[in-house]
């Protein structure tokens, strides 16, 4: 297993509003419908986001390994107005911005990067869908020019469809009243477009869909406000990518424990590891109370293995959150002749932070999670 995070180069919201209003170092990336009193038709907010093409083709090229998937990963900072369900659109942009030095309803405000109404401050306030030769409007791409409710044009300009499995976007996540509002959408066919070129790489754009956005109805009032790459908390944005490393191969004469009490401490930790290295952790594993016997060497010498339906995760210590959780794909713990192991890359945790591992052992009637302060630190470096 394998998850690898990059985070991204730029983020910016743009509201409809405040058409020339840049919010690009804003720590809070909002996605709303708005009905207030001062404007006759609904407010809107989107939110775009960018990831580097060259980091993203280092992981593709450098790091990956067998088949791979690509999730959009945010965590939400508040969540109001969602009375009903609602779904959230994801598209590909398909024009490129800047993302400025602005946040949100400076005083003047600041015009000097993306905005509802321009992509771009270049002195000639070019709009969105304008100015873009080499990809014109086509069947394939969509924005909002069109729409009667914009005072003035904009809002981005996007993909529809994807060469890549021959899809139609937008991705979509689905939001009730009580479900969770952290983000985490799919968004491997996008990512195969830009590492392919078949599309160029100027990141995504989210909004809510149609039905909700400029709708006047009162009752529909949805805000999503998510933590920006300029958050000065633990939760930036990140693009998660996932891949299956999982290996077990090793002698046939090995013994596998997969009683309810095991010993398993964890070989491989110095305890402080760099924000750019990769460690592999190994697995000492025995009976936690094993049986007495007469024998000529000592039992605790004996390498035993975890069952194949093993899997490791990741808590913030401080928070208790995971950082990586139990998956039974992409964190399942692998094996050689010499013990059972997995290798975690250091650079999606947040650096000067500790961090705790668990494992998760499946014996096939039933599942026991061992938390034995497994702890770790990471620094820049």
């Amino acid at each position: 297993m394998a998850v690898y995070k990059i985070f991204p180069t730029k983020d910016a919201s743009l509201y409809s509003m405040f058409a020339t209003m840049n919010a690009g170092i804003d720590p809070i990336s909002q996605i709303s419908n708005l009905n207030l009193a001062l404007s006759s038709s609904p407010s809107v907010a989107r939110n775009l986001i960018y990831f580097d093409t060259a980091e993203i083709k280092d992981v593709l090229n450098n790091k990956k390994e067998g088949t791979w998937e690509v999730y959009l990963k945010s965590n939400i900072a508040t969540a109001q107005g969602i009375n009903e369900d609602s779904e959230l659109y994801i598209y590909p942009l398909a024009q490129d911005w800047n993302n400025g030095t602005g946040t949100y309803l400076d005083q003047p405000i600041t015009t000097d990067g993306a905005s509802w109404a321009t992509p771009a401050f270049d002195g000639s306030n070019v709009p969105w869908s304008q100015g873009n030769p080499t990809t014109p409007i086509t069947s394939s791409r969509t924005d909002s020019y069109t729409d009667p409710h914009y005072a003035i044009a904009g809002g981005g300009v996007w993909f529809t469809t994807s060469s890549y499995g021959a899809m139609s976007y937008p991705y979509t996540q689905s939001f009730s009243m009580r479900s969770d509002k952290d983000l985490s959408i799919r968004v491997t066919n996008t990512v195969h477009d830009w590492y392919s070129g078949s599309i160029g790489n100027y990141g995504l754009i989210m909004k809510w869909e149609e039905a909700i956005e400029f709708n006047p109805n009162k009752q529909i009032q949805p805000v999503l406000q998510y933590y920006s790459i300029d958050t000065n908390t633990i939760y930036p944005p990140s693009l998660e990518f996932r891949w299956d490393d999982y290996l077990y191969q090793t002698s046939s004469n090995i013994q596998v424990l997969s009683g309810s009490s095991l010993y398993i401490n964890l070989d491989e930790n110095p305890g402080i590891f760099y924000s750019e290295s990769i460690n592999r952790f190994r697995l000492n594993v025995r009976e936690e109370y094993p049986k007495r016997v007469f024998q000529t060497s000592s039992i605790y010498t004996t390498q035993h293995y975890l069952p194949t339906s093993s899997y490791y995760a990741i808590q913030d210590l401080d928070t208790n959150e995971y950082v990586v959780g139990f998956d039974k794909l992409y964190t399942k713990i692998s094996a050689d002749d010499k013990s059972n192991y997995f290798d975690i890359y250091m650079n999606g945790l947040e650096p000067e932070r500790y961090y705790k591992i668990l494992i998760q052992v499946d014996n096939g009637t039933s599942s026991k999670v061992y938390d034995n302060d497994y702890y770790f630190k990471v620094v820049n470096g």
